[in-house]
């Protein structure tokens, strides 16, 4: 086991987040649904470029057991090209408007780096989740925003851009270089008033295979902050290259890797596939419940 009961009792780490004058109890991992508005994100660009498929994704999503509904205007995939800040709103505004209209119950985050998207968003939509694929590095106003804002913030490390991240990523200890730069910026969020952070170290991105896998097996390590850990592994190319499949084909090692993720300690796990991740949470769950962890 990747988990024990002493461990999970000497870190005392947070269990909600608050979004809207509500808590988000983490208690139990939850997960986050992907709903990708973009054109070319890599598994799903494109599929989501009505409004009506939007809603249908959305219920289905809400059906199948989701905490979190993830909207994203912008690709980040390696290789991929960003967009003007316009094209994103126009894209994002009309799928997050649409989303709140029908479904108010739903938490939603906005996966964005821009701070002025997130304002614009926020102020026009309601308060959301941010989830920021840069850690605060391609927008200086980033963390001042989130703070006055005063919503939660997705803190996910990366290592370059999405043009070269996967070039020649380079690390001496891949968790004790993340921890590090996690330690600088959470300093910086909480100067800035952000009450809520929650972690994603950030798989796949300036991670060749070996650090992804590193990762995957020492993610408890992150405990140490006491704070939510996110983990985004849905459908990457750690999996599917690993077995020589396509993406389309990868999600029996998708909930295999989400459930070693579960048993390292994540709290939120970010899906394309909501009710197979569904499934793994309450198993991992009961495990917990049986175990008294």
């Amino acid at each position: 086991m990747l988990i024990t009961s002493s461990a999970s009792k000497f870190f005392k780490r947070k269990h909600s987040v608050s979004l809207n004058g509500q808590l988000i109890d983490l208690t139990n991992p939850v997960v986050m649904g992907i709903l990708n508005v973009s054109s070319d994100s890599f598994f799903d660009g494109g599929k989501y470029n009505t409004e009506e498929a939007i809603l249908k994704r959305a219920e289905e999503m809400i059906q199948e057991g989701v905490s979190i509904i993830d909207v994203g205007a912008v690709s980040t995939r390696p290789g991929s090209s960003g967009i003007s800040t316009k094209e994103e709103l126009t894209r994002l505004l009309p799928a997050v408007t649409a989303i709140r209209k029908h479904f108010p119950e739903v938490p939603l985050s906005i996966d964005t780096y821009r701070s002025w998207v997130a304002l614009r968003v926020i102020d026009e939509c309601g308060e959301c989740i941010i989830n920021d694929v840069t850690g605060g590095d391609f927008d200086d106003h980033m963390f001042d925003t989130v703070g006055k804002l005063g919503v939660p913030y997705i803190l996910m490390h990366a290592q370059g851009t999405p043009q070269n991240m996967q070039d020649d990523p380079q690390y001496d200890d891949i968790i004790k270089d993340i921890s590090r730069q996690f330690s600088e910026k959470v300093r910086k969020l909480t100067k800035a008033g952000v009450k809520d952070v929650i972690l994603d170290p950030g798989f796949g991105f300036g991670k060749n295979m070996e650090h992804n896998y590193d990762l995957l097996n020492r993610l408890d390590s992150f405990k140490v902050f006491q704070l939510p850990v996110l983990v985004g592994v849905s459908r990457k190319s750690m999996i599917h290259k690993l077995l020589e499949i396509e993406a389309a084909d990868s999600l029996t090692g998708t909930t295999t890797v989400n459930t070693l993720a579960l048993l390292g300690g994540a709290d939120i796990l970010r899906v394309h596939d909501v009710k197979d991740a569904v499934e793994s949470v309450r198993i991992f769950t009961k495990l917990k419940e049986v175990a008294n962890l």
